[in-house]
C-alpha cells in the first residue's frame, strides 16, 4: 500500500479532490441506499426485554428466505439458454452488440454478410461459440467469441473487428459490446442496483438503487479525464438489473474508458448499451480492435441477495485467478523495505506468520527505484518514475538475497511497479525512448508509456520478466497514478482514428499481463490504480486487489473506519477477494479492515498484542469472507449514530462469521441479528471473539430469534460459528 505521504502528494499533484466533488454533484440524482430511522428501528429500542429483531436489509436487496441453499435452478439455466439461442445464435436476429460501418448500422449490414458459426468444447463447464461475419467489399471481419457456461446461468462475449483487406476501411464507429433490450411483464418497474466506484472516499463502493421508470435514461462512465475502469461515483462496471420474476447481472470488462446507458421507452422496454466510450476510426490492413468483455448472469425470483451470491460463486469458480489450479486464498501481509529480514523476524517471533512481504513504492527518497532526478521534489519525489531498476545506491545486492530468505520461510515477495506513468522526463524511458511515450497533460502526472506500441510492449514484457526472475518476485504489484491516461490517449488520435490509441493500449496491457503469467506460471498480480480504480472483469481475471482503496489513513482522511466498514458492505456483493491495511490498533479500528487480505502498520512493543489479536482474528474469518455467501444484516450507513453488520456463510463447510459495529453516537446498546443461510435443524457452536466461552444454538434459533449483540459505543464484535457436526466436503 502507498504510504500516507505518497497518497497526499499524489492528491496534490493530480488535483483529485475537486474532480471528486464535481462527480458527486453530477450524480446527485442517484438514489443512494442509506440508513433511515423508521418505526420499529433500532433507535427507539432501549431494553432487551422489549427488543425485537430489526434486520432491515439494504433496499437494493430483497428479503432472503430463512434457509435456502444458493444453488442454480433449472429455470435459471433455461432462461440463459433461451436468451443465447434467441439473441446470439439466431441468424435472423441482430446480435447483442452493434456498430456503424460506413454510415450503415450493423443490424442492416450483418444480415447480408457471410456468416460462419463454429463451436468447440473448452472444458466440462464451458462451450465456446465463434460467430464470424465477413464483408467481401471492405475485407472487414467481425468475430464474436462467446462462452456459454453449463454450471452457471452465465454467457459472456467479446467482439473483434479486423481489417483482412488490402486497404483502409471506411469509418467504423459507435462500437457497443452490448446493445440489447428487455421487456418486462406486468408488475414492478425495472430497478437497477449497483455501487459507486472508488474515489478514495468514505462513500466509495456505496450501494445505489435506481428505478428505471418510463422514459428514464441513466448513464455511467468513469470520470471524463480518467481511463480507469472502476473510478469515480458513476464508474462501477457491474450491475444487477431487477425485473418482474428475476433479473440479470451484467459486467463490463474493459481496463479503459467505457460507458453504459440504460434507456426506458414509453412502454415496457429497456435498451441497454455498453462499450468503449469513444470509437470513430478506420482500420488499416491487418489491424484489429475489440470491444469490452460482456458477461451476463441470469437469475430468477425476487431475492437479489441470492442473485449476488450466485455471482460470487460464479466469480470464485471462473474469475478468481488460480495458481496450480488453486484459487487465490486469504493472505496476511506485512510491509517491508526489501533488505530487512531482522524486521520480518520480529513478526515471526511474535507468532505472526505473513504470507506476503510487500515492498511498495516508498515515499520521498525512500523509493526502491531511482527517483532523485525529475520535476518532483521532497515527499513527491516518488512520482519521478520511468527507470525500472533497483537503485543500487540503496540496495547494492538488489532484492534477491531478501526474496531468497523470504522463500526459505514459505513466504512470498511483492514488489510495486508503475510502468505506465513516466513521471520523469530524464528517467531511462524518458531519455532512451521518448517515441514510446504519450505526452503528459495537466492531469496525467507525467507522460504515459504507450502499451499499444509494439516496441514499447516488447520491451516492457522482457524487462519486467527479467526483473521477476532476477529479483525473485512472486507478486507483481501494478499501480497507475495520476487522474488517468485518457487525455493522453485521445490527444494521440487523429479525427479518423478516435479511440484507436486506447483500444491498442488496452489490448497491449492485457497481453503484457498474460505473457508475464505465461512465462512465470506461479506469478500473482495485484491490481492497483490509485487504490481500487481499475477492477473491471478483464482485470479481475488476471489479478486481485490487495488494496481496494487508498482511503485508509485516519490522520489525514476523515471517517476512515466507518468508510471501510461501508467498503466491505458494498464491495462484498461483487468482489469476494479484496484487501487493505490498517494503521490503528484498537479493536474497533482494526476489525473495520478485516477481509481476505489483511495487513497492519509497523510492529512495535506497544502494538504487538493488538497486532497478534488482529492477525489471528482475521485469519479465522477470512476464508468465510472470501469463499462464503454474503448477507448484509443491516442497512448500509456511514452515519455515526448507526449500527452496521453482515454475515458470511459457508454451507459446504458448516462455518461462517458475523461482524457488527456500533458507531460512536448510536443510542442503541443491543441488536439482534437474524442470521441467514443456516440449516435450521442443525446445531452451531458460536464463538464471540471478546468472550472466553462458546455458545450453542440451533440454526432455527439463530435465524428466527437472532444473535444478540451488545456493545458499548464505538465498538465492534466478531463472531465465528461452525456446525457441531459439519457437513462433509470443502469449497
Amino acid at each position: 500500500m502507498l504510504s500516507p505521504e505518497c497518497v497526499a502528494s499524489l492528491q496534490k499533484a493530480a488535483k483529485l479532490t475537486g474532480l471528486e466533488r464535481e462527480e458527486n454533484r453530477n450524480n446527485s440524482n442517484m438514489k443512494v441506499i442509506r440508513h433511515q430511522e423508521t418505526n420499529g428501528s433500532v433507535r427507539g429500542l432501549k431494553q432487551l426485554g422489549t427488543f425485537r429483531a430489526v434486520v432491515m436489509f439494504l433496499a437494493v436487496f430483497a428479503a432472503v428466505a430463512a434457509h435456502a441453499a444458493i444453488t442454480v435452478t433449472p429455470a435459471e439455466m433455461a432462461m440463459k439458454t433461451d436468451w443465447v439461442k434467441k439473441n446470439l445464435l439466431k441468424p435472423a436476429k441482430a446480435p447483442p452488440f452493434s456498430f456503424t460501418f460506413d454510415g450503415k448500422s450493423s443490424a442492416a449490414l450483418l444480415r447480408s454478410w457471410k456468416r460462419v458459426d463454429a463451436r468447440r468444447i473448452l472444458d466440462a463447464n464451458r462451450t465456446e461459440r465463434v460467430l464470424t461475419w465477413t464483408d467481401a467489399a471492405s475485407g472487414l471481419v467481425v468475430k464474436c467469441v462467446a462462452v456459454e457456461y453449463s454450471d452457471y446461468p452465465v454467457v459472456e462475449w467479446t467482439v473483434f473487428f479486423k481489417n483482412a483487406g488490402t486497404k483502409e476501411t471506411p469509418i467504423l464507429q459507435d462500437i457497443k459490446g452490448l446493445n440489447t433490450s428487455f421487456h418486462r411483464a406486468n408488475g414492478p418497474e425495472f430497478v437497477l442496483n449497483g455501487n459507486k466506484g472508488d474515489f478514495c472516499a468514505a462513500d466509495s463502493f456505496q450501494p445505489y438503487q435506481v428505478t428505471l421508470g418510463t422514459n428514464v435514461v441513466k448513464k455511467f462512465a468513469p470520470p471524463p479525464i480518467s481511463g480507469k475502469s472502476s473510478d469515480g461515483p458513476a464508474g462501477w462496471p457491474y450491475y444487477n438489473l431487477q425485473m418482474p420474476g428475476g433479473g440479470i447481472i451484467m459486467a463490463v470488462g474493459w481496463p479503459g474508458q467505457w460507458a453504459s446507458s440504460f434507456t426506458r421507452d414509453a412502454a415496457r422496454g429497456l435498451r441497454i448499451k455498453a462499450g468503449q466510450e469513444l470509437t470513430h476510426l478506420l482500420l488499416r490492413p491487418g489491424e484489429e480492435v475489440r470491444t469490452p468483455l460482456i458477461a451476463l448472469l441470469f437469475w430468477r425470483g425476487h431475492d437479489t441477495v441470492r442473485a449476488q451470491n450466485l455471482w460470487r460463486r460464479w466469480y470464485i469458480a471462473h474469475t478468481l485467478p488460480r495458481v496450480d489450479a488453486q484459487p487465490q486464498g486469504p493472505l496476511k501481509q506485512i510491509q517491508v523495505n526489501g533488505d530487512d529480514p531482522d524486521y520480518v523476524k520480529t513478526f515471526l517471533e511474535a507468532g505472526i506468520i505473513p504470507d506476503i512481504c510487500w515492498r511498495d513504492a516508498g515515499a520521498g527518497g525512500t523509493t526502491w527505484y531511482p527517483s532523485s532526478e525529475g520535476p518532483y521534489k521532497g515527499a513527491d519525489a516518488w512520482l519521478n518514475t520511468g527507470t525500472w531498476e533497483v537503485d543500487a545506491t540503496k540496495f547494492p545486492n538488489g532484492f534477491k538475497p531478501f526474496s531468497d530468505w523470504v522463500h526459505a520461510r514459505q513466504m512470498k515477495f511483492v514488489l510495486w511497479f508503475e510502468p505506465e506513468r513516466v513521471g520523469s522526463p530524464v528517467s531511462w524511458l524518458g531519455r532512451n525512448h521518448p517515441e514510446w511515450l504519450l505526452p503528459a497533460t495537466d492531469t496525467t502526472v507525467g507522460a504515459i508509456l504507450n502499451e499499444g506500441n509494439p516496441g514499447a510492449l516488447r520491451w516492457l514484457i522482457n524487462h519486467v520478466d527479467g526483473m521477476i526472475k532476477s529479483q525473485g518476485i512472486d507478486w507483481y504489484r501494478e499501480d497507475m497514478n495520476g487522474n488517468g491516461p485518457l487525455p493522453a490517449w485521445r490527444n494521440n488520435d487523429t479525427a479518423d482514428r478516435q479511440g484507436i490509441t486506447e483500444n491498442f493500449y488496452v489490448q497491449g496491457h492485457l497481453a503484457f499481463w498474460d505473457e508475464l503469467k505465461r512465462r512465470n506460471p506461479g506469478l500473482r498480480i495485484d491490481s492497483c490504480a490509485s487504490g481500487g480504480r481499475r477492477n473491471d472483469l478483464e482485470t479481475m481475471r488476471r489479478a486481485v486487489p490487495l488494496l481496494r482503496s487508498d482511503f485508509q489513513f485516519p490522520d489525514t482522511q476523515k471517517g476512515v473506519m466507518e468508510g471501510n466498514q461501508g467498503h466491505t458492505y458494498g464491495l462484498s456483493a461483487w468482489l469476494p477477494f479484496q484487501g487493505s491495511g490498517v494503521y490503528r490498533y484498537d479493536p474497533y479500528s482494526f476489525r473495520s479492515f478485516y477481509m481476505a487480505s489483511f495487513g497492519m502498520g509497523g510492529l512495535t512493543p506497544e502494538n504487538k498484542a493488538a497486532q497478534k489479536q488482529a492477525y489471528a482474528e482475521c485469519s479465522k474469518i477470512a476464508p468465510s469472507m472470501l469463499f462464503g455467501d454474503y448477507y448484509p444484516l443491516t442497512p448500509y450507513s456511514l452515519a455515526d449514530d448507526a449500527w452496521i453488520a453482515w454475515q458470511f456463510d459457508r454451507p459446504e463447510t458448516g462455518e461462517g462469521c458475523v461482524q457488527a459495529f456500533r458507531r460512536a453516537n448510536s443510542p442503541t446498546p443491543f441488536l439482534k441479528l437474524k442470521l441467514l443461510g443456516l440449516n435450521p435443524a442443525k446445531t452451531y457452536e458460536v464463538k464471540d471473539f471478546d468472550q472466553a466461552q462458546k455458545s450453542s444454538f440451533t440454526g432455527k434459533v439463530l435465524m428466527q430469534t437472532g444473535l444478540t449483540v451488545k456493545l458499548e459505543a464505538h465498538a465492534a464484535a466478531v463472531f465465528h460459528y461452525k456446525l457441531i457436526e459439519p457437513n462433509a466436503g470443502k469449497r
